[in-house]
């Protein structure tokens, strides 16, 4: 993001959401996800240089840390604008509700909180998956649904 521009609010976004069809609400959070899990592997990677004195790389790890947290308000308006039309958020979608996960407010949270709270160490059936893992996943599905006896499902 350059310098001048600002993003959305919080009020924006959550009126830009309330016309979308569903699967866009949750293309739209997973869209935010995998973009959370790209910021967190990227101040992995910086971490080190910035533990050095690289201010830069410092810098750069905070305002991802930010950027982090107002990803995580808007999945959570996301989630909310998915329940207010009365349909369910969705069992592997993380809830953020009201703005927390695992109970602390997004805002009260330091950036590492944010992090560690989205990790895939904390979260073992988090969604951010490597391509292996959803590979293995997927083969474990195909292999239970050859074992049904049941018919042919479409």
């Amino acid at each position: 993001m350059s310098a001048s521009a600002v993003p959305i609010s919080q009020d924006r976004f959550a009126e830009a959401i309330a016309d979308l069809p569903i699967g866009n609400l949750h293309a739209k959070a997973a869209e935010l996800r995998n973009s959370i899990a790209h910021l967190v592997h990227s101040n992995e990677q910086l971490q080190p240089f910035a533990d050095d004195g690289d201010r830069d790389c410092a810098d750069a790890i905070k305002e991802n840390h930010e950027v982090m947290a107002r990803m995580i308000v808007r999945i959570d308006l996301l989630r909310r604008e998915v329940e207010n039309r009365g349909l369910p958020w969705g069992e592997d979608e993380p809830a953020f509700v009201n703005g927390k996960s695992g109970g602390q407010t997004v805002q009260d949270s330091t950036p590492m909180e944010i992090e560690v709270s989205i990790s895939q160490e904390n979260h073992p059936n988090h969604p951010f998956r490597t391509d292996a893992e959803l590979a293995q996943r997927l083969r474990e599905q195909m292999d239970e649904d050859m074992q049904d006896d049941d018919g042919v499902h479409l």
